[in-house]
Parts: C-alpha cells; structure tokens; sequence
C-alpha cells in the first residue's frame, strides 16, 4: 500500500468535525440546507448514519467477529481524554501479543532451568554411596534403583534441551524486530489517510460557510431591491446570484472530495484489518502448535521415565529373602560342622 504524507499534523478530535451533517448532494442555491433532514453525523471527521436512518447496514463478514466490521468509530482513551483510533486498537492487539509470546517464551525458559537443575540433582544422588553395603537381590534392586536416578536425569536434560529448541526458541524468534516495523507503516498509512479525511472534512465546512454566507447576501439584496431601500439593480442580484450557485458548486466539489477519500480510507481500512487479522491467527496457531510440542514432550518424557522405573519394579519383584539369605550363607558362612554332645 503507498503511504500518503502531509505537511502538516491535524487533530482528530476538532470540535469542527463532531457537528452532525446533511447528506448526499448540495441543494441549489434558493433553498436552505437547514431543511434537509439530517439522517447523517460526522463524528471525528468521519460521518456515521444516524441511528434508524436509511437501510440497514450489512456486516462486511457475517458469523466471523472480523476486524473488519466492528472498529470503524474512535474511542476515548481509559482517562476519556483523546479518541483512538478504531485501527489503533487492532494495532496495540499485534503488540500486546507479541508481548504475551515474549513472556511465554520467558516461562518457558524458567521451565528448562528448573529441568536443569533437577536433572543436575538427580544425576549428584544417583553417585551417592548410602546403603552401598546392600548384598543379595534387595543389594541389586537398590543399585539398580540408584541407577535409574542418573537414568531419569539424562531423560530430564534431553527434554530441557528439546525444550529450547523446540518451544522457547520459536517463540522468541516468531516475528522479529522487522514485525514492529511493519505495524508502523500500517499506522501510517491509515493515520495518513484519517488526516486527508480531516482536511477534506475542513473544506467542507468551510465552503459549507460560504455557501450560507452568499446565500444570506442573495437574500438581503433581494428584500432591499422588492422594498426599493438601496439602489441595487437587477444585475447586482444576478451577480450575487451567481456568487451563490458558485459556491453551491464549490461545496459539491468539496463533498465530492471528501467522500472520495473517505471511501479510500474504507477501502484501506477494510484490506488493512484483514491483514491484521491473518497475523493474528497465525500468532495464535503458532503458539498452540509449540505450546502442544510442549506437552508430548512431557509425555515422552514421562514415558522415559517410566521406563528407567521398569527394571526397578522387575528386580523388586525379584527380591527373595530366602535366596539372600542363601547367597548371604555361601558368603559368609566359617563352617558347615555342627558341635555334638562330649562324651563322659
């Protein structure tokens, strides 16, 4: 889209461009546009229809909530002092979610050292020589149970690993410094646009004024000349006559304009929404498929896990206090002769 620039900053928030308005074409120069009805109202230089008037507006979008249809209209800031723009709300959504991933990305990094670290422990316990002297079945279930600590922490370090190649680090890299970058030239260009409706929308009301102005002329030259108070001829009231039908003319010409730029304005802003709302569901589809990386990690590595526990469970199941008792004996036995009675 190509960025319009001015030389100047216009407020959007004039008093001149709250005042309601007529519609549609300019009346001739007789009649008074007081008399129209109004059925229209520019707020912030942009014009409304009033409620119950003309037809009813369609959603751009039916049964989808899009952007598109529902950030037409300004609102006040949370201290009610200025108006922002409709467009500046989907904007500071792009921001506040690129924020939001930076944060889950930040979690996700507490989530790794916390990995780490119990990793670390596990593996520091697993080398402990507590209960080392245990012998027989029960001595192999708890050196296999030992073990299994230093098991579990190579499954623990592996998924902390995967943990930041898989998630933090899509998250930290999805949309880089450039995606600020384009969010500035999208306000620019709608900002840019909302200025050139404001001035279209100054001319207006001004050749508005000079319309009333050469019209209020006509008026009172031609009361004088019916009550003979001056000595205005016919041609006197010819020429502000024709003062009046020009600046009718110039108020058309300026209506015109200004409804040309608001119609680009829509244009840009209906095209421009859309975009916004493609990047946000890319954002969201982005982090749900990364947030569920995260969970079959989880998964595998409780499935590890368990599988580093499963040698213990089978020797456990093997401990035989019978056979201990026989290795033990074998071991450790001094003889097999049992004493007898002495003989008298």
């Amino acid at each position: 889209m190509m960025e319009a620039s001015f030389d100047t900053e216009e407020s959007f928030d004039d008093p001149s461009c709250l005042a309601p308005q007529p519609p549609g074409s300019v009346s001739p120069a007789k009649r008074q546009i007081k008399e129209v009805k109004e059925t229209k109202t520019t707020i912030n230089c942009v014009t409304f229809p009033l409620p119950g008037e003309g037809p009813e507006q369609q959603l751009l979008k039916p049964n989808d909530w899009s952007y598109c249809d529902y950030f037409w209209a300004d609102k006040k800031d949370p201290q009610g002092t200025t108006h922002v723009a409709g467009f500046e709300v989907l904007l500071q959504k792009q921001l506040k979610g690129k924020q939001l991933q930076k944060e889950m990305a930040e979690f996700i990094h507490e989530r790794i050292k916390i990995e780490e670290e119990y990793a670390k422990n596990l593996s520091k316990l697993s080398l402990s020589p507590l209960a080392a002297q245990e012998e027989g079945t029960l001595g192999e279930a708890w050196t296999q149970l030992k073990k299994s600590l230093h098991d579990e922490a190579e499954v623990h370090l592996k998924f902390s690993n995967k943990l930041h190649s898989e998630v933090e680090k899509p998250l930290l890299t999805f949309r880089g410094d450039n995606f600020k970058k384009d969010l500035k030239k999208f306000d620019h260009h709608i900002a840019d646009l909302r200025k050139q409706l404001a001035s279209r929308f100054a001319s207006v009301e001004k050749a508005r004024k000079a319309l009333a102005d050469r019209q209020k002329d006509l008026e009172v030259k031609t009361q004088q000349l019916e009550i003979k108070l001056s000595n205005k001829t016919e041609e006197d009231i010819k020429k502000a006559r024709r003062k009046s039908t020009q600046a009718g003319d110039d108020l058309m010409r300026c209506v015109d304009l200004y409804n040309q730029t608001q119609s680009k304005w829509f244009e840009e802003m209906v095209t421009t929404s859309m975009e916004l709302e493609k990047l946000e569901v890319e954002r969201v589809e982005w982090i749900q498929q990364h947030l569920r990386q995260y969970t079959t990690l989880r998964h595998e590595t409780d499935m590890f896990n368990q599988s580093t526990v499963e040698p213990v469970d089978q020797l456990l199941q093997s401990v035989d206090p019978a056979k201990d008792r026989e290795l033990w004996v074998k071991e450790n036995k001094t003889s097999e002769v049992r004493p007898v009675d002495m003989d008298i």
